[in-house]
């Protein structure tokens, strides 16, 4: 991959963002160096792109199952220090590790033990677990000599022990003796002389490793003894008296031996991590993968991302594709991330240097290629036998940014990111993606964009094959339109026939016919609305696009006047054409909306029938568990000689009765007779045999019977076989009841406490709570999901917001709950 393609496409930039989510150094460099897998080159017989597409998927499951350990397991990976000079270093014989690089390593260590702890609690089947991480926790073997050293040799707060060795105790009990007996000396001489007049303080304390007393200097002749050094102001002197100097001589002699023996085992601790450096080496390599699954998993939840699949015969397909850099850029967590990176960026020297500057050029430099049009989802499509797209449609409609987006989200699946795309997305596994996007002009390399373009194009044209993406942003545009189009045809037909996919954004007509009746060649447009003449950032495919220039020109300024002389210069037809291309745009945008109510249709009947079978499920376990406890019960007492075998039998008779009944069945409420006399022509009455509901239109009451309408199929039914319906039922209740019949008895429950509940169980109870709610003429309910991970609360607000009757919510304040509690606003 060029870096001329990833700096276009600004995969430095996502990768940024990355690495802000990161908690370690180690886990910071290797998201910034993340780079898209290498596809294998051909060989005889074998292209290669099976182990690719394999390698890729195993990829996107190492990251699906990661996933699901950090919300299953509830493991969070704390900050570590980045030890590769420590492993470096120690990996040379006689090597001596000092104390701060032995403690980073034993933190370490520890957490490593911890946390392949965890990855190696798999849940047993049928529950999902994470396989492919277990798998590589039982091939990783644990340096457990080193681990045990280091817990052993040194302490919390990064010293060495005493119980180290036993000649270190030894010594630094002797040091400790030798301090007790020392400070006594001192007492006694203070106290017999009587000169702690002459001392400016009443301690003792060490200079040069040697103790001595701050001795006040107009008194430095009173007394015998060593001068060591002077204060600052002069006022006082360092002053080490006769007695002391044979416990001092003792005490350097004592510290060199604890010198001598903390080397020793700190020699002792390297040889230790140089015998098992393999296996240090691959807890820190785990834990650093593992702190990019963390940061690959944060930025997943900043635009519910996940993986895209990758096949070579399904061609491309992008289900709601997002621009990546401007979802992130509306994420406040993403917009932190980025943040701390930049940080740590500038923290790290000059070697990052070209790096900020280049992000930070981008970031200045976005709005001009990367509009609103990210934020709208948008399919893009290439079906199997279509090799090259071509889309066009007005100024800042979003062509440029649907080319970004598909060269960006295959950047980031190649390079094993999640992207933000919609379930069912797939595209092939591309060896190379080439974006020739943004100008390459160079006054000092003597090139226009034009020949920068061609000159780009002669260099990689030999190494085009099937296994490219090829990205052209008004390839010809640069030269005569003509002579341009001419060449962007030639040039989509040369490289469809090498293999390769290409996605062309353009305004040239004679292109644009080209795509309506090349085969093999598609076309799409961006669509704009009617009425208000806004781009919609919507695209749609087999029809072509208007370029609207004097519309976008007058949008954004240009004087009137120019706008009409430009009108003049048009070439006579051109008003027609574009007439036409407009009338398209609007019955296209029609059908766009059709189809998006449709599918919003489509979705909640998804979701309704998939709640249902949730509940369907709970009851039919509820209803198991319930028959299993009766039948235990009878066979109990029966076994106890509490009951009699016909009486057992009758039992379990009964239990399979109320099993195989209908609903409602057991208790079936009584019948609301039916008065002919007080009945009316088009009332609402139910046929009992039927079990329908129909509407009176003829009363017989001689014969006691009714001709009744089923939606266009009329017949008579008896009084006998037809019931009140339930409105009708409450109407005449209300007519008997009169005034005397109070208002309706609201729903009384205000929250729902779904703690401790699975994403789906919580779900389907929440559904019935908010009909409830909804029926009862609440308008704003409670509820509560507690803090944990956070995974249900997004479930929780995801389900909220595909809710019809859910006019908002918002976490609660912090004195009721804050994020533990959410807060929804009912229609």
């Amino acid at each position: 991959m060029d870096a001329r393609t990833l700096h276009a496409l600004e995969l430095q930039r996502i990768l940024a963002y990355l690495a802000g989510f990161a908690v370690s150094d180690a886990g910071f460099r290797a998201c910034l160096e993340l780079r898209p897998l290498r596809r294998p080159e051909p060989s005889a017989g074998d292209d290669g792109t099976a182990a690719f597409t394999a390698a890729l998927r195993r990829e996107a499951d190492l990251f699906e199952q990661g996933r699901l350990f950090m919300e299953r397991s509830g493991s969070v990976l704390v900050p570590f220090v980045a030890v590769d000079g420590l492993l470096r270093a120690v990996a040379a014989p006689g090597y001596v590790p000092d104390t701060d690089d032995l403690f980073a390593l034993r933190g370490l260590l520890l957490q490593g033990k911890e946390m392949v702890a965890a990855v190696r609690g798999v849940p047993a089947p049928p529950e999902p677990g994470w396989p492919l991480w277990a798998e590589r926790c039982a091939q990783l073997s644990l340096p457990v000599k080193t681990a045990s050293a280091l817990g052993r040799c040194l302490s919390d707060d990064g010293l060495i022990r005493d119980e180290a060795s036993p000649e270190l105790a030894l010594v630094r009990g002797e040091l400790r003796t030798l301090h007790r007996r020392c400070v006594n000396k001192v007492k006694d001489y203070i106290a017999e002389y009587n000169i702690m007049h002459f001392l400016q303080d009443d301690f003792m304390t060490l200079s040069s490793d040697r103790y001595v007393l701050p001795l006040k200097s107009n008194f430095k002749g009173r007394l015998q003894g060593v001068i060591h050094e002077y204060s600052r102001t002069g006022e006082t002197c360092w002053f080490e008296p006769l007695f002391l100097v044979e416990i001092n001589n003792r005490q350097q002699r004592l510290k060199q031996e604890e010198r001598e023996e903390e080397r020793r085992i700190l020699r002792y601790l390297g040889e230790l991590v140089r015998e098992e450096l393999p296996a240090v080496s691959a807890v820190y390599a785990f834990l650093r993968d593992l702190d990019v699954l963390c940061a690959r998993v944060a930025l997943a939840g900043c635009y519910d991302g996940r993986m895209a699949d990758f096949a070579g015969d399904r061609g491309l397909l992008l289900r709601a594709a997002r621009h990546p850099l401007l979802v992130l850029e509306n994420s406040p967590a993403a917009r932190e991330a980025l943040s701390r990176a930049e940080q740590r960026m500038a923290d790290s020297g000059p070697a990052t240097e070209s790096f900020i500057a280049d992000t930070g050029a981008e970031k200045r430099g976005e709005k001009a290629c990367v509009g609103p049009a990210a934020v709208v989802p948008s399919d893009i499509e290439l079906p199997p036998g279509r090799r090259a797209l071509i889309i066009s449609g007005g100024n800042a409609g979003g062509k440029t940014v649907c080319l970004k987006s598909a060269g960006l989200i295959a950047l980031m699946s190649l390079c094993s990111l999640p992207v933000p795309v919609a379930a069912g997305s797939v595209m092939p596994p591309w060896r190379n993606i080439r974006a020739f996007i943004g100008d390459a002009q160079s006054l000092e390399d003597h090139v226009s964009t034009f020949t920068a373009q061609i000159e780009r194009l002669g260099r990689i044209w030999p190494d085009i094959s099937d296994a490219d993406l090829i990205l052209l942003d008004e390839f010809g545009a640069g030269t005569d339109p003509s002579q341009g189009a001419a060449l962007a045809k030639a040039l989509v037909d040369s490289l469809t026939e090498n293999g390769a996919m290409v996605m062309a954004a353009t305004h040239f007509p004679s292109l644009k016919a080209y795509a309506l009746s090349a085969p093999g060649v598609r076309a799409a447009s961006v669509l704009f609305d009617p009425a208000s003449q806004k781009p919609l950032f919507r695209l749609v495919y087999d029809q072509v696009g208007a370029s609207r220039a004097l519309d976008v020109a007058r949008e954004h300024g240009l004087p009137d006047a120019v706008l009409r002389r430009a009108e003049q210069y048009l070439l006579p037809g051109g008003d027609d054409s574009a007439a036409l291309i407009e009338r398209l745009n609007a019955l296209t945008a029609a059908r766009a909306s059709e189809l998006d109510a449709l599918n919003r249709e489509r979705a909640e009947f998804a979701e309704k029938k998939r709640k249902l079978r949730g509940e369907l499920e709970a009851e039919r376990a509820r209803l198991f568990d319930h028959l299993r406890a009766e039948a235990g019960k009878v066979l109990t007492d029966w076994k106890a000689r509490r009951s009699g075998h016909k009486q057992t039998l009758k039992e379990l008779a009964r239990l399979r009765k109320d099993l195989n009944a209908e609903p409602g069945e057991k208790e079936a409420a009584p019948r609301v007779e039916v008065d002919l006399a007080a009945l009316e022509p088009r009332a609402r009455v139910r046929h009992v045999p039927w079990k329908r509901l129909g509407t009176v239109l003829e009363i017989d009451e001689r014969k006691k019977r009714l001709r009744l309408d089923f939606d266009g199929v009329s017949l008579w039914a008896e009084a006998a076989d037809v019931e009140l319906s339930e409105e009708n039922a409450a109407d005449r209740d209300a007519a008997a009841c009169g005034s005397r019949r109070g208002p309706a008895v609201p729903y009384a429950g205000l929250s729902l406490d779904i703690r401790g509940q699975r994403a789906d169980t919580a779900l389907s109870g929440l559904g019935q709570f908010l009909d409830r709610a909804v029926a009862g003429g609440r308008e704003e309910v409670e509820i509560i999901h507690g803090r944990g991970t956070g995974v249900l609360r997004r479930e929780v607000h995801s389900f909220l917001r595909g809710f019809p009757a859910v006019r908002a919510f918002r976490p609660a304040p912090g004195d009721r709950g804050g994020d533990g509690m959410t807060i929804v606003e009912l229609k």
